[in-house]
């Protein structure tokens, strides 16, 4: 089987709701990011074969094939293809591993693989209540209600039942939730993001003309005290908003090509692909996927976690990540080491590559060699993708 090798990796930092990205449309958006990639890579535009690029919410400004759309709005040619994919939050992870496997199988030799998501544009939750609203039904089927019944797929409750499965206590969320910010602000003051992030002009609250390469959500002005003291999302409950991902705008994606274009085109790997695969789980308690997703593509890959030199585990809800850590018994300095969802935002559709961008960088700059990136999905699923850095 042919080698797949990532050459370029970038992302937009991340917009609040309603904050600097807000008048993007979410189409321009990743045209930014497409056009990036061409420019970092100097590959010929045209011989770009195809863009897989995740979106979740695709409807209203996201609707009608927004992969396409973005194609049309950026600098590559009519020629470029595009195709949106929806495995819920890993929507980005499985375009970039939709990718992988066109070039791995020698159909294909550039192909661009990215995500977006205007949760301001197109807020979540909206491609189910709209439809709804007008009289077109929802989502579970008689069928499903057959084999689930009287159960409402909830993402929170999932991110509660882990914290009571798991036995894990509102402080160590808290604590895990804190250290998210922390290590945001640090990388952020480091240095560490200038690389991996393109800046685009934003909007400030007064509506001037801003330049956006600082993650707009990180609280630099954050205490554990004033974490603790948000309210529960439920009584009784352990999880809070700020324990919880944030709503979030942005924009990711990487270019994939095989050997032949890295040569062709003079590129210089970032990293090569290792392993990819995607598991199905229990769709009630929903996020607990990314927990035995890992440890079969360890065996799959014949690795173990101690084999791994960094992790990013989105950081959906705080009880993801630590259940994962608990679990499969991973060093958590290795773990999410520039912060997470919880501090840098979750842009749904955008976050895998987004996560893969962070990870590539993040193993270049402390000169290991191996990354492992998860991540929970509505629906009970879970992504799992190895790099080897290069």
């Amino acid at each position: 089987m042919a080698e797949a090798y990532i050459v370029a990796a970038t992302r937009t930092a991340g917009g609040r709701k309603g904050g600097r990205l807000r008048e993007w449309h979410p189409a321009d958006l990743g045209a930014v990011v497409l056009n990036e990639l061409i420019e970092r890579t100097g590959v010929d535009p045209s011989r770009v074969e195809d863009v897989v690029m995740g979106c979740v919410m695709q409807v209203g400004e996201q609707a009608t094939n927004v992969a396409r759309n973005a194609v049309l709005a950026s600098k590559l040619p009519e020629s470029v293809p595009a195709t949106s994919v929806d495995r819920q939050c890993g929507s980005s992870q499985q375009a970039l591993q939709f990718a992988a496997q066109a070039v791995m199988s020698g159909t294909m030799d550039v192909v661009i693989a990215a995500g977006v998501e205007s949760m301001t544009r197109v807020p979540m939750g909206l491609s189910v209540a709209l439809p709804a609203k007008e009289g077109f039904g929802q989502p579970k089927s008689p069928r499903m209600e057959e084999r689930y019944p009287h159960i409402q797929f909830s993402q929170f409750m999932g991110a509660e039942m882990m914290a009571e499965k798991y036995k894990l206590t509102k402080d160590q969320l808290d604590e895990f939730g804190y250290r998210s910010h922390q290590r945001a602000i640090a990388a952020t003051q480091g240095g560490a993001f200038k690389d991996e992030i393109v800046a685009v002009d934003g909007k400030d609250a007064e509506g001037n003309v801003v330049r956006h390469d600082v993650d707009e959500g990180i609280r630099f002005d954050v205490s554990l005290e004033g974490m603790k003291g948000v309210k529960l999302l439920r009584e009784g409950g352990r999880i809070t908003a700020a324990t919880s991902s944030q709503i979030c705008d942005g924009a990711s994606g990487v270019m994939i090509v095989s050997e032949q274009a890295l040569k062709e085109f003079n590129l210089e790997p970032m990293a090569r692909i290792h392993h990819l695969s995607v598991i199905g789980h229990d769709p009630v308690i929903m996020l607990e996927a990314p927990l035995p997703a890992t440890e079969r593509a360890l065996k799959k890959a014949g690795m173990s976690v101690d084999d791994i030199d960094v992790f990013e585990v989105n950081e959906a809800f705080a009880s993801v990540p630590v259940a994962w850590l608990q679990t499969l018994g991973a060093d958590p300095e290795r773990m999410n080491v520039n912060g997470g969802a919880i501090a840098l935002g979750h842009p749904l559709g955008a976050s895998g590559t987004k996560l893969m961008t962070t990870l590539l960088y993040a193993l270049k700059k402390r000169g290991k060699k191996y990354g492992l990136q998860t991540m929970c999905e509505g629906g009970g699923l879970a992504n799992v993708t190895i790099v080897e850095a290069l």
